[in-house]
């Protein structure tokens, strides 16, 4: 009896453990799946929160060279160019693509507003428009061999990365129109340079567009019917093109508004370096990519927001500009941003995996 009492005793502690450690793992599994539905649904706070913590961090080693006003603007005016072709390459990818040859366009773009001012002597406002049409029809060609002939867009890319690339030379003859030339006869070229100063802080007008361009692209993805569009055809092309979406005019236009984009940092461009090289902007398609893969936006696409891009382009200059300060060799700053980028594809998939 006593036995049995026994048995049915240890038998019930048994029991009553089970359950507590199922409503243990159950309230677990419930908080980190309330984690990642967050950040599933809010991209942009995971590299908010790096930007921030990385401030912080550098801020107590380097106390305040690294908290002037200067030196926080000078980081703003150092990643204008990648944010901008960053939010060029961020409409390609939240469609599931990619796109090498946005530093291409960019530069040859930034030759053509030059060569068209100085060798044919059209009015400086003028040869900025054709640098604006150069940058569309080298996104409309993107966009037409993409969507129309449906090659891969890395491929195709890449491709034309080379065509634009050696194009600038050919067409440039490796010139640089050197920046006394520009600020003679065309300052208009020049027109991103000039800055807005506040105490010690310094805005260039480079960095007030990079800015305005996000909160625009900011509202046009997430309160249009066009920006729903491109997170639908990035997330399921099949379903969006049942659903009535013309998948292959929304990947032309996205193309070639990234064109226009890149035409835009090109002009940045001119008034970032002073001068209009063939060689300027070398690594920028690579700088952008970076830019958005820390920023949270999902290499698969349809997931990820412009501020997301922008606060990993702000990781990137905050980073190189925090090593500088300290005096380490530049090549920890590769190393550092290649561990970003690898943790933050690490982070996207295990939110694509249990969120999605």
């Amino acid at each position: 009896m006593s036995i049995s009492e026994g048995g049915q005793t240890v038998e019930s502690a048994l029991s009553s453990s089970d359950t507590t450690i199922a409503s243990f793992e159950e309230h677990g599994n419930s908080v980190v799946r309330k984690i990642q539905n967050y950040l599933h649904s809010n991209p942009a706070a995971v590299p908010l929160i790096v930007l921030i913590v990385s401030l912080l961090g550098f801020g107590i080693v380097l106390g305040g060279k690294l908290f002037s006003a200067f030196t926080l603007t000078l980081i703003l005016q150092q990643v204008a160019i990648t944010g901008i072709i960053g939010a060029a390459q961020t409409l390609v990818i939240l469609t599931a693509g990619i796109d090498l040859s946005v530093g291409a366009i960019m530069v040859l773009s930034s030759v053509v507003m030059g060569q068209f001012t100085f060798r044919y002597g059209l009015p400086p406002a003028l040869s900025v428009v054709c640098g604006f049409a150069v940058g569309a029809l080298c996104g409309c060609i993107n966009g037409l061999l993409v969507s129309k002939m449906k090659l891969p867009p890395f491929i195709v890319t890449l491709g034309t990365w080379q065509v634009f690339l050696a194009t600038n030379f050919i067409y440039s003859a490796n010139e640089t129109i050197r920046s006394q030339d520009i600020d003679a006869e065309a300052p208009i070229l020049k027109f991103f340079a000039n800055d807005i100063r506040a105490g010690g802080a310094v805005f260039t007008y480079g960095v007030i567009a990079m800015v305005l361009l996000a909160v625009l692209l900011w509202y046009v993805l997430n309160h249009t019917a066009w920006g729903r569009h491109v997170y639908a055809v990035g997330d399921d092309p099949d379903a969006a093109e049942l659903s009535g979406v013309r998948t292959s005019r929304v990947l032309l236009q996205v193309y070639t508004l990234s064109g226009v984009i890149c035409a835009f940092g090109a002009w940045v461009l001119i008034g970032r370096v002073g001068a209009i090289s063939p060689n300027s902007g070398a690594f920028t398609n690579i700088e952008s990519i970076t830019a958005v893969v820390i920023g949270g936006i999902s290499l698969f696409g349809g997931r990820g927001s412009i501020l997301g891009m922008i606060f990993g382009a702000l990781i990137v200059g905050l980073f190189s500009l925090a090593l500088r300060l300290l005096g380490t060799d530049p090549q920890y700053t590769y190393m550092m941003i290649g561990v970003l980028i690898i943790i933050a594809v690490a982070v996207d998939q295990w939110i694509r995996k249990v969120a999605g």
